[in-house]
């Protein structure tokens, strides 16, 4: 059985946002056992696991992905949008859309140090959009 809830997550500012609890908040209780999927609506921002522990990982995290993929690139045609839009959108297609996540005895089974991330790449993204779905 599959069932599927929208999200709209707060704004937040460019940057990877620890937004686990903000998830779990926003969903019923979680089936017994299955699959969380989630999916963000847009093209330039996305969703990843990783560390929840140590801060400095979301600030690495940023700078490394602005250092690959830097604004203002002389050869990018795609700028209506301003500087911001085109590298968010190849970060975002780095990163990925979706993410699967076991559950079991009725919560995420997420390693000890890891935490769902918003990966925000627009200077002003605005509200995110995501469909979870339960796979049971």
């Amino acid at each position: 059985m599959v069932q599927h809830f929208d999200i709209v997550l707060y704004p937040q500012k460019r940057g990877f946002h620890l937004i686990t609890d903000e998830i779990l908040s926003k969903l019923p209780s979680l089936p017994d056992t299955g699959i969380l999927q989630l999916f963000i609506r847009h093209t330039s921002a996305s969703l990843t696991v990783n560390e929840n522990a140590d801060p400095d990982v979301l600030h690495d995290m940023e700078g490394f992905f602005n250092r690959i993929v830097p604004e203002n690139l002389p050869f990018l045609k795609h700028t209506m949008e301003g500087p911001d839009d085109m590298p968010a959108h190849v970060k975002a297609a780095m990163t990925g859309s979706h993410l699967s996540i076991p559950i079991d005895n009725g919560k995420m089974h997420l390693g000890t140090w890891q935490g769902i991330f918003l990966c925000e790449y627009r200077n002003h993204g605005g509200s995110r959009k995501i469909t979870a779905s339960f796979i049971t």
